[in-house]
């Protein structure tokens, strides 16, 4: 059963909160209009919903309601004597807007606009009007669309690499580039130009100078930041296109295996304690009442049963998309792990594409919490949790503490340790420690949360374990790669518990 509003597309937690701070009305023509506090984002070619609401709620069938742009004499849509007005709409809304009727005698209003247009991008204004009053409210709505995969070819030589040009057409906002090689290091440095054609789509071309023989292949990826998905393409470059490699090039290849050598010595010192470590916290557990376990990520699935209507599982349960319904706009969507956790040690590790306005939360939470309609997570609630909102990283405690992260987390690792009532996060994308929540004591099983709301796909990574029951991302291995650092610079992070250096020892331990 859905807490608070009904799952609507025209009922918002906002509205509630405004209903019970509005003053009495002085006259009972008197209003006022809400819209979304959130952008409303519409994919290129779909259709877009805009909706307002009368605040106390009122038949608005009676009323004018008028939506437009930046002036008012420039309607998208026109609703007067009951009747839809549409010889007076702007040339380019023509066809293309309509209402959606069934509520209005609730106060609740909303205009579609169909086959969305980049030119639809922007700032509506959404204004209900009697005989006597009239007010309005302003709404934003964000066209977002994918355009064509990125081609990518070899150009020539330039200086002493050579140049690789990718290119890609059609997108909408302006596109993200980024190049990786082989092992995903990103190039920092390449140089990148876009233009808008007449529909207003982006077309970009980036150009890179690989200098590396050995870097084999590179790939181009081109991201839409508000739906956070991307398209890639990647080109091998043979060795014989590079220029003339000079004498100087291999006496540094030679420091550099040397060095690596080194370092790979004393990344095996470095393992061999932490192995140590975690033996004799083992043996120490084996005397009392249950032995250490260590839950792999290939454990964790997700519930189907436990999710939000407006979450898509994937068939294999191991990834959840955030895809509106129609139904719960404004609710917080969440699933849970198929199966709960009442003890030992847990690990798993979850890949996290978003856009620059979703929001999204991981973490484990109690078994009976509240999951519907809009609700807040934090310790003293029953959740566990860190996540994304509003353009920051916040662990989400009471109240919530805002995190600085060096790098932001592509993956992000969760490690329950049920006995000791430890929670903790590690950004498995450059190894350093997230967050950890004060020991707390957990009546009941503990299960994994994921929450995501707006164009987010969360996915569970496979990892394998180490040889001595430690959680080993298959992406790297921390402890060789911090390897050699001084004391204190190690796994550092921009945030943990308060009074402990973060980052002091492997990610993987508490």
């Amino acid at each position: 059963m859905e807490h608070g509003c009904r799952p609507s597309l025209l009922c918002s937690l906002p509205s509630l909160l405004l209903l019970a701070q509005l003053p009495t009305w002085g006259s009972a023509d008197e209003f006022q209009v809400i819209g979304p506090s959130e952008p409303i984002v519409a994919e290129l070619g779909g259709d877009a919903i805009l909706p307002c609401s009368l605040v106390p709620a009122m038949n608005a069938e009676d009323m004018e309601l008028r939506w437009f742009r930046t002036k008012f004499s420039e309607p998208v849509f026109i609703y007067r004597n009951h009747q839809e007005q549409n010889r007076e709409l702007m040339p380019q809304y023509a066809g293309r807007t309509s209402l959606l009727r069934e509520l209005l005698t609730q106060g609740q209003a909303a205009v579609r606009i169909q086959n969305v247009q980049a030119s639809d991008n922007g700032m509506y204004v959404c204004f209900f009007k009697t005989r006597s009053y009239y007010e309005e409210a302003t709404l934003e709505l964000q066209v977002a669309g994918l355009g064509s995969a990125p081609q990518v070819h070899i150009e020539g030589l330039e200086q002493d690499g050579v140049r690789v040009v990718c290119k890609a057409s059609g997108w909408f906002p302006k596109p993200q580039v980024q190049w990786t090689d082989l092992s995903g290091k990103k190039f920092l440095e390449f140089s990148e130009a876009h233009a808008q054609d007449a529909a207003g789509l982006f077309s970009v071309e980036a150009a890179l100078v690989v200098r590396d023989s050995s870097a084999g292949s590179v790939s181009c990826s081109v991201l839409n930041p508000i739906l956070g998905q991307e398209k890639a393409m990647a080109v091998s470059i043979p060795e014989p296109f590079f220029p003339q490699a000079s004498p100087w090039k291999a006496a540094f290849a030679g420091s550099l295996t040397v060095l690596g050598l080194l370092l790979f010595g004393a990344g095996c010192f470095t393992r061999r304690e932490l192995s140590a470590k975690l033996q004799e916290r083992q043996k120490q557990e084996k005397s009392g009442p249950g032995l250490l376990q260590t839950l792999s990520a290939g454990t964790v699935t997700l519930h189907p049963g436990s999710a939000h209507v407006n979450l898509l599982i994937s068939p294999e349960k191991k990834s959840v998309t955030w895809m509106y319904s129609g139904l719960g706009w404004y609710h917080t969507c969440s699933v849970l792990g198929l199966e709960g956790i009442t003890s030992g040690r847990c690990y798993w590790d979850v890949e996290i594409r978003c856009g620059a306005f979703s929001k999204w939360a991981v973490g484990v939470c109690r078994e009976h919490v509240q999951r519907t309609g809009t609700y807040t997570e934090s310790p003293d609630k029953g959740f566990w949790v860190v996540g994304w909102y509003h353009g920051s990283y916040f662990a989400w405690t009471k109240p919530r503490k805002a995190l600085s992260l060096r790098q932001h987390p592509c993956r992000v690792g969760i490690f329950l340790d049920y006995s000791e009532g430890d929670v903790s996060f590690y950004n498995m994308t450059d190894g350093s420690h997230i967050f950890s929540f004060p020991k707390a004591s957990f009546p009941g099983a503990l299960f994994p949360y994921f929450m995501l709301r707006r164009n987010v796909s969360l996915n569970i990574c496979p990892t394998e374990r180490g040889s001595e029951g430690l959680p080993v991302p298959l992406s790297k291995s921390p402890s060789l790669e911090e390897a050699g650092r001084p004391p204190g610079e190690g796994l550092s992070s921009g945030s943990g518990v308060d009074g402990a250096p973060p980052g002091a020892e492997s990610p993987l331990l508490p």
